[in-house]
Parts: structure tokens; C-alpha cells; sequence
């Protein structure tokens, strides 16, 4: 039987203008990724100033540079809607990575902030 799940990443961004690296692993029951989220504790810190990569499998979905702000979801907008629809990946080797980068803008001022990326999974149920 399969059912849904929704699975959070964490990255600590602490220095203005980096680069923050990560790879995660999913759990081994999960047979598709349908959907992406971006959130942060500093919602005005990612929208203006976040790019990413992200690959799953080893496969790229979001190139160098994709912008936070075309990945992040208003509370408008209906929680089935959030995700970015992927359209039910298969999660292969089970290794999401994320290329994080902060860059400066000229509107905000750098605070240490956290990035979380959500995944909508579906998994098998184990009996």
C-alpha cells in the first residue's frame, strides 16, 4: 500500500555571500518525489537574496542560480497547491542534493538564516 508523506531538509546559512552545499537521503520505502518546497525562518532573506541547484537521482531539476522566490509558497495559497509539481519522480538512488547560494541584494542585511527544502513523497507502507 502506498501513502503519502512529506520529508524536510535543513540547511544553516551563516555567512553573507556563500555557498552552501548538501546532500540528503531519502528513506528507502519512498518510490516517487511528486513536489518541491522552499521555506526559511527569514522568508524576506530567501526571497531576495536564495538561489539553488537541486538534483535528485543525480538528475538536475533546478539549474545553478534558479531562484528561491519561484520555489517558495504564500499561506494564500491552498496546501495541496504549495508544492512545485514534479510529477512523480522516482527517487532512485534516494540522494537529493542541494546547491544553496546567498547572495547579496542591496535590500536586506545578512542575518544567519535557515533554508528547509520539503519533498512530497509517496512511500510504501511498511507492515
Amino acid at each position: 500500500m502506498l501513502k503519502a508523506t512529506k520529508k524536510r531538509f535543513d540547511i544553516k546559512i551563516t555567512q553573507a555571500n556563500s555557498t552552501v552545499s548538501d546532500t540528503f537521503e531519502l528513506d528507502k520505502n519512498i518510490v516517487k518525489v511528486h513536489g518541491v518546497l522552499v521555506t526559511s525562518d527569514k522568508d524576506d532573506l530567501l526571497y531576495y537574496r536564495g538561489t539553488q541547484k537541486i538534483e535528485i537521482n543525480k538528475e538536475e531539476f533546478f539549474p545553478d542560480n534558479y531562484e528561491s522566490k519561484l520555489l517558495m509558497s504564500g499561506i494564500n495559497v491552498a496546501p495541496k497547491q504549495r508544492y512545485y509539481d514534479l510529477g512523480g519522480v522516482s527517487p532512485g538512488n534516494g540522494r537529493v542534493q542541494i546547491v544553496y547560494k546567498d547572495l547579496d541584494d542591496g535590500r536586506t542585511v545578512f542575518t544567519a538564516y535557515r533554508v528547509s527544502l520539503y519533498l512530497d513523497c509517496e512511500m510504501e507502507d511498511e507492515l
